[in-house]
């Protein structure tokens, strides 16, 4: 059993996220696969015969130095075209929605003492908050997620006079942590959308009683440690798929011309799948990131730390 409310340190974020796979991770996945394998599987199908033959086309053309070939061939396309991004478009929102908000739901109900949460608690979960649901799509649609990539974009064009890459390495970790620390508390207070906004961003500074020092570093030094990870991840999923893409390129006819599109037949569908594989574990590795977030929003809720230390003592006079 894990104690949710409680002060960490930098270390305990790193070693209790991994503990709380270790105690939960089994029922955890289950549950996260079963809600999310529909719709990984609908996007990996739309993608896989949507794009297939436009990337093909891009890539082949391109590398001829026919670009009028693949344009023709967008026009040609132009209706499967818009009607494949809209379903993606669509597809890929539920699968954000679903996959950012199960750790909250899956978390809060640990952290209230349910231990065998089934796939039916969780959809509960869904449908209960469905309006709040979609306040916060809306709010981080229109609000929080243009916000974020201007302060990004600012600090990544200060690359170009280096100071960038030091801001970057602030700015990134702090944004994913605002986000998920509103997200949290949106679900797991009585605050309103600006409400939990506005906590969210105090509380990477300060804790609410304002005598303990900024918990800051700590946050920005777990979190960052996770993104490195997942960055040197992805580089290495990435790259598989790309090689193979590259391997079959260097090796097929110099005469095949544009007639060749090694995006076709049985390897394009591969190319797609091993993408699909790929993108599924990233995104199973970033329930680490959202859980050690959690953490730290439950780390900053300093008010209810002590209701819950009085009830686990209260717990244990009764079992007496």
């Amino acid at each position: 059993m894990m104690q949710f409310y409680k002060k960490r340190d930098f270390g305990s974020f790193i070693s209790d996220t991994f503990n709380f796979f270790k105690l939960y991770g089994k029922n955890y996945f289950k549950n996260y696969l079963l809600i999310n394998g529909l719709l990984l599987t609908l996007i990996v199908v739309v993608t896989v015969f949507g794009f297939r033959n436009l990337f093909g086309q891009m890539m082949g053309s391109n590398l001829d130095g026919q670009s009028s070939y693949f344009e023709q061939y967008f026009e040609d396309n132009m209706a499967i075209f818009i009607v494949t991004v809209i379903l993606v478009f669509l597809l890929y929102s539920a699968l954000m929605i679903v996959n950012f908000l199960f750790p909250v739901f899956y978390a809060k109900r640990v952290s209230e003492g349910n231990f065998k949460i089934k796939t039916d608690d969780i959809l509960g979960d869904f449908k209960k908050n469905a309006g709040k649901i979609f306040k916060l799509y809306l709010g981080l649609t229109f609000l929080v997620i243009p916000a974020s990539v201007i302060i990004f974009g600012i600090s990544y064009i200060l690359i170009f006079i280096l100071i960038g890459l030091v801001v970057i390495l602030f700015v990134a970790p702090t944004l994913f942590n605002v986000i998920t620390f509103l997200t949290y508390d949106y679900f797991n207070s009585n605050r309103g959308f600006f409400e939990s906004l506005s906590y969210s961003i105090r509380s990477q500074f300060s804790y609410k009683n304002g005598r303990e020092s900024s918990p800051y570093w700590k946050y920005w030094g777990a979190s960052i440690i996770f993104v490195i990870m997942y960055y040197v991840i992805s580089m290495v999923f990435t790259m598989v798929p790309m090689f193979m893409y590259l391997g079959t390129i260097t090796t097929s006819t110099p005469d095949a011309g544009f007639e060749h599109n090694p995006m076709e037949g049985s390897f394009g569908v591969i190319i797609f799948v091993i993408y699909g594989i790929s993108s599924l574990i990233m995104m199973l590795f970033m329930n680490l990131l959202y859980i050690n977030s959690g953490l730290m929003y439950y780390d900053s809720r300093t008010d209810l730390h002590q209701q819950v230390e009085l009830a686990e003592i209260d717990t244990i006079g009764n079992n007496e």
